[in-house]
């Protein structure tokens, strides 16, 4: 069983920065394309970026376009999301998962991200 566990979130002024990080653990003999997502309170889960096995970014949200990247290091099963120029409209708790295009894994507890203005 693929588990994720995500992490450093935080609280950040607005104008920061944060980096998350999402470790793949367990039955990763093959590698996913992945993804990370969001879920502010009272909103739907909305997908954030995507990434494919080799490190190309194949899917950006228009309004974290040029603040946000994604990126990963296969070599530690870790997918990463660097966030600048944060905003408070960015708040909300951060999910990785599977690139929906192919499918989902279980779901991890998320990391929270609160900016404050």
């Amino acid at each position: 069983q693929v588990q994720v566990v995500e992490s450093g979130g935080g609280l950040v002024q607005a104008g920061g920065s944060l980096r998350l990080s999402c470790l793949i653990s367990g039955r990763t003999s093959g590698l996913y394309a992945m993804a990370w997502f969001r879920q502010a309170p009272g909103k739907e889960r909305e997908l954030v970026a995507t990434i494919n096995t080799s490190g190309r970014t194949t899917y950006t949200l228009d309004s974290v376009k040029g603040r946000f990247t994604i990126s990963r290091d296969n070599a530690r099963s870790t997918v990463f999301l660097q966030m600048n120029s944060l905003k408070p409209e960015d708040t909300a708790v951060y999910y990785c998962n599977r690139d929906p295009t192919y499918g989902s894994m279980p779901w991890g507890r998320g990391t929270q991200v609160t900016v404050s203005s």
